[in-house]
């Protein structure tokens, strides 16, 4: 159960870091923006995670904002 955690924390952080890369990337906002709810709906598609498009544009916007 313990490296369940390990690799949720592993996947979040690669995340994150993804998120990161593509907010300093010389692109206009918007561009970036759809990156990254298409990167996280791509994730959560993967791992079978059901979120709203409600919540992943809220999240999104959560990060942007952790950023600046």
């Amino acid at each position: 159960m313990k490296s369940l955690g390990y690799l949720g924390a592993f996947l979040g952080g690669a995340l994150a870091g993804a998120v990161v890369g593509l907010l300093v990337a010389p692109e206009k906002g918007a561009d970036t923006r759809e990156k990254i709810s298409d990167a996280v709906e791509d994730f959560m598609k993967k791992h079978n995670i059901k979120l709203s498009r409600k919540e992943v544009s809220d999240l999104v916007d959560d990060l942007e904002e952790a950023q600046e």
